[in-house]
């Protein structure tokens, strides 16, 4: 296998994270070492040459090999099973409707938040119980991160040159779920964005930090729904306006209550989108008062479309806690779903 990229001797493992931090090659924290054999080896689980194009950041006219992406997985800590999910995430990423540039260069410090779903979840040990969005397992933690270290490696996306975060989140290590299928009456993510039954996929979205929320006072769907659309009701009034994806983390304790209600995920869309809007008039409330002018009556939904919704079944057996993940700005970006590996009319789902 021929590969294009430069290679480096160093004496001893210390030796190579000095090399690696000195170029300002990570993310401040160690990393794996990408020897020859150990990219080779991503790029064969792929079934993938080095020089394939994964695809063209269109603004910077910079172009995303394979290659590039394999070393940057290794150095994440990705076995080879875990490459091709990070080369469907990428790709993802690089859709238009994704609009990579904007969240990678905002002052809004949005980290790529992706979610895991069908087979590939259980070949890989991505566990979508406890501590979801946490250290939950090796795959999504390195996942995440591959796609943070490509960010900075491929694109030169880093702190103060094209990021232009003011503050960022935690996230922007490593922000990967899997959903809980198992454990869920509900479709899976993928599955209700339009890929067939069974199919591995990721869906990425240009993401806020997550905010928890926590009701373990009532079993009605729509209180406990009505906490997470108050969430979403706070992040308008206090980051922005402006509609766009939400994401729903639902645990197992407050799932149980709404699926036994007979509620669908299309159900819970249709509410959180009728709920979760505030009139501009509030942004007075919370020192935003000069904006207001004369527009003090018009309303401003979360979502433009109760699709635009992502609902994640995920979290551990017990406790109400759950989460809203907001999106980076409105519908600037749209999350993207596509299908790992080879998938018969398989488009990819946007919106």
């Amino acid at each position: 296998m021929n590969l294009a990229s430069k290679t480096y001797e160093a004496g001893d493992i210390a030796s190579v994270q000095e090399l690696y931090h000195s170029n300002g090659w990570t993310d401040g924290l160690p990393i794996v070492p990408p020897t020859r054999d150990a990219v080779e080896a991503c790029l064969d689980w792929a079934m993938t040459p080095p020089d394939q194009l994964v695809g063209i950041e269109p603004v910077r006219a910079q172009a995303v090999t394979a290659e590039k992406l394999a070393i940057n997985a290794v150095m994440a800590g990705c076995l080879p099973m875990h490459f091709p999910a990070v080369l469907t995430a990428f790709t993802a990423m690089l859709h238009p409707d994704f609009l990579l540039h904007g969240a990678t260069a905002s002052t809004g410090g949005c980290a790529i938040f992706v979610v895991l779903n069908g087979p590939v979840r259980l070949e890989l040990g991505a566990a979508g119980s406890f501590n979801a969005l946490g250290n939950s397992d090796r795959a999504t933690a390195t996942i995440g991160r591959a796609l943070r270290l490509a960010l900075i490696n491929i694109l030169e996306v880093r702190p103060g040159g094209i990021d232009r975060s003011t503050i960022g989140h935690p996230g922007k290590f490593t922000f990967c779920v899997a959903e809980d299928e198992e454990d869920t009456a509900w479709l899976p993510l993928a599955q209700q964005r339009g890929m067939p039954p069974g199919a591995s996929a990721v869906t990425v979205m240009a993401a806020g930090a997550p905010r928890q929320i926590m009701n373990e006072w009532t079993t009605q769907p729509e209180e406990i729904l009505e906490t997470f659309a108050a969430e979403m009701r706070a992040n308008l009034r206090h980051y922005s306006l402006h509609a766009g994806n939400y994401a729903l983390i639902i645990p197992k304790q407050l799932r149980e209550h709404i699926q036994a209600a007979g509620w669908s995920k299309a159900d819970i869309a249709a509410f959180i989108h009728e709920r979760a809007r505030i009139p501009r008039r509030e942004w007075a409330d919370v020192g935003k008062g000069a904006v207001v002018r004369d527009r003090g009556d018009t309303i401003y939904p979360a979502l433009e479309s109760q699709d635009h919704l992502l609902v994640i079944a995920a979290g551990g057996p017990a406790g109400g806690f759950g989460a809203v993940i907001p999106p980076w700005l409105g519908n600037k970006s749209r999350a993207v779903t596509m299908a790992i590996g080879a998938c018969v009319d398989c488009e990819p789902a946007k919106g």
